[in-house]
Parts: structure tokens; C-alpha cells; sequence
């Protein structure tokens, strides 16, 4: 892993995904998160302070060591019980049935494997679990979709893998069944890469 993506790249994510919408966003989708929780691609952080006081536990995942270094001040301060592992969301170590809620917020766009994480997470997910899941990804107008596949490929080099184009919803959907989904235009951010996906799924 190279100095950008192990040093400048995790500084830029923070600062870009600090703003009070995207706050928001966090708040709602957590609320209803409890019990044994995964978050895959867990950054920097900035899921922990709008967990509610029903999540017992919280076991965090990331591969890039440089998103863990600046999550450890949050975790210092959280009030829960937090493991944290730096490893990929493709080949889980927990067992089958393990967590009552996984969650996953803007990190479906960047996993290499994507097909394979999802598996992962419905194999660790209990069978009454919930996946709770807030991403950017494919619009569903194609004068925007041809802007997205055109510059996915700078997209995957300057911000690290992410897609700007992989369809969330068909993806998610073929692993769980969705419960609930809200797909928007992000205020204040390019069609492009501010078409939202925000639901919750089962087994």
C-alpha cells in the first residue's frame, strides 16, 4: 500500500466525509442498529458517535492501516466496547450466524471483490439479522450513466478503487432480501457520484 493510499488518501476521506449532511445520513441509518455489530470498510471513524445505546458490541473492519490510525482517537473516546482488525471484507474470520447487524457505509464502491464481501456478509449475518447499508452508485438516468462509466476508471485511480457506477441496489439484492431502500440525489453533490442507495436488508 502506497503513501497516498496509506497516508493522504485517509486524510482527504475525513475531511471530505465530515460534513453535517453526510452526519445525517449516519444518524438515520444507525438508529435502528443493535446487538452484535460488524461495520465493514469502518474508516475513520465517523459512523461511532451516532451508534445507539442498543449496539452491545462493535467489531470494526478496514485494510487500510492508515484509516485506523485516525480512528483511534474516535475509538479512545467511544462509550462501546470496540474490536478493531485491519483486514478485508472478502474473507471474513468470524463464524457463521455471528452478528445481529452489519453495517456498511459508502464502502460497496471500493471493494475489489465485491460479489465475494457480500456473501461474506450474509454468511456472519444471524438469520434474523439486518444489514443496514448507505452507498453512492449507479444512477438511474443514462444521460448521468455514461458519465459514470467514462470516468469510473480515474475514479478507481485518484480515490483509491471507488466506483462511481456499480448498481448497489441489483448487487444487494441478489444476496439479501431489502426491507427498506431510499435512492436520492445527494444535495450538493455531482449527479455522478451523488446518486444514494440507503436501506436495510435480511437474509
Amino acid at each position: 500500500m502506497g503513501f497516498y493510499s496509506r497516508i493522504l488518501m485517509p486524510r482527504l476521506l475525513d475531511l471530505l466525509m465530515s460534513g453535517e449532511s453526510f452526519s445525517d445520513y449516519r444518524q438515520t441509518l444507525l438508529a435502528d442498529v443493535k446487538g452484535e455489530v460488524l461495520e465493514i470498510g469502518f474508516g475513520t471513524g465517523l459512523n461511532l458517535r451516532h451508534y445507539p445505546e442498543a449496539v452491545q458490541r462493535l467489531t470494526v473492519i478496514d485494510p487500510n492501516p492508515g484509516m485506523n490510525a485516525i480512528a483511534q482517537k474516535r475509538i479512545h473516546a467511544s462509550h462501546l466496547t470496540i474490536d478493531t482488525q485491519i483486514l478485508g471484507s472478502e474473507a471474513l474470520p468470524m463464524a457463521d450466524n455471528t452478528f445481529d447487524s452489519v453495517v456498511s457505509t459508502w464502502t460497496l464502491c471500493s471493494i475489489p471483490k465485491i460479489e465475494q464481501a457480500l456473501e461474506e456478509i450474509h454468511r456472519v449475518l444471524k438469520p434474523d439479522g439486518r444489514f443496514f447499508f448507505m452507498e453512492h452508485g449507479r444512477s438511474p438516468d443514462p444521460s448521468v450513466q455514461i458519465w459514470q462509466d467514462r470516468l469510473t476508471p480515474i475514479q478507481k485511480v485518484i480515490a483509491d478503487g471507488c466506483h462511481l457506477n456499480r448498481p448497489m441496489q441489483a448487487l444487494v439484492e441478489r444476496y439479501f432480501k431489502v426491507l427498506t431502500l431510499d435512492c436520492f440525489y445527494a444535495d450538493g453533490f455531482p449527479r455522478i457520484a451523488g446518486y444514494m442507495y440507503q436501506g436495510a436488508a435480511t437474509k
